[in-house]
């Protein structure tokens, strides 16, 4: 939870708890690969973006690399900026994840298999969150349906399902290319306004050829990123 995170406290020093007596370049390089390089390892949580946020938990939860990891509705309370960033988090982790969630948006995104529970089991769910939502509505008609009706409900394949948990993975990799295109985009939109505004102001040039660099670097990574959700896109357009 949010509130696990001290006010006052930095990504740094959350890091530092776990790493007591390990020199400071292990614990800055350690909070870097969780996504606080330079000064935002620095920041106060009280400064960090809900995102940043998300992303400081989902780094502490994995920090001694459990091979599972269980959340129970995650995006509670979250932003669409902090969602997305969650999302990106949870397909970075390298475990088992089981998420319990009303979270469609997350589930799509993340999930490559799902579990039903009902009538005292759980069960393997032979579909997508599309065959779910479908197969909830099922369940609304005339009572008259009998249990083993229900039952064979439930247990039938639902037509197309393996395919698109084949996708499933190219699904999530093409909205993680989302979630970066969208933050180059967001920095390119900060780069060009503290551009204008150096040129408002007379702007030091070193400061001006450092933010163009910047902003050429962004290009390209955008560039990149758009080309890999284009090739993305096909492979699923051709299998499906």
């Amino acid at each position: 939870q949010v509130d696990d995170l001290e006010a006052e406290g930095t990504p740094y020093s959350h890091v530092a708890q776990r790493m007591r007596g390990e020199p400071e370049t292990k614990i800055r390089t350690r909070v870097a690969s969780i996504g606080f390089s330079g000064g935002r390892a620095d920041t106060k949580i009280s400064a960090l973006s809900g995102g940043e946020k998300a992303r400081l938990l989902m780094g502490l939860a994995t920090f001694e690399g459990p091979q599972l990891l269980i959340l129970d509705e995650p995006t509670n309370h979250l932003d669409i900026d902090s969602r997305a960033e969650l999302i990106e988090a949870i397909n970075d982790y390298e475990g088992a994840c089981i998420l319990v969630s009303h979270d469609r948006r997350l589930l799509e995104a993340c999930v490559d298999r799902l579990w039903l529970v009902a009538n005292g089991t759980v069960r393997v769910f032979d579909g997508d969150v599309a065959d779910y939502s479908r197969f909830v509505l099922g369940q609304s008609e005339p009572a008259e349906r009998t249990k083993k009706e229900t039952a064979r409900r439930e247990s039938e394949p639902v037509p197309a399902a393996k395919t698109r948990r084949d996708l499933a993975p190219l699904r999530k990799e093409i909205v993680a290319v989302e979630q970066r295109m969208s933050r180059f985009q967001d920095l390119l939109r900060r780069v060009d306004e503290a551009l204008a505004q150096a040129g408002e102001t007379g702007g030091n040039p070193a400061q001006v050829a450092d933010l163009a660099g910047k902003r050429a670097e962004l290009e390209r990574a955008l560039t990149a990123a758009e080309e890999a959700w284009l090739e993305l896109s096909a492979q699923v357009e051709a299998a499906g």
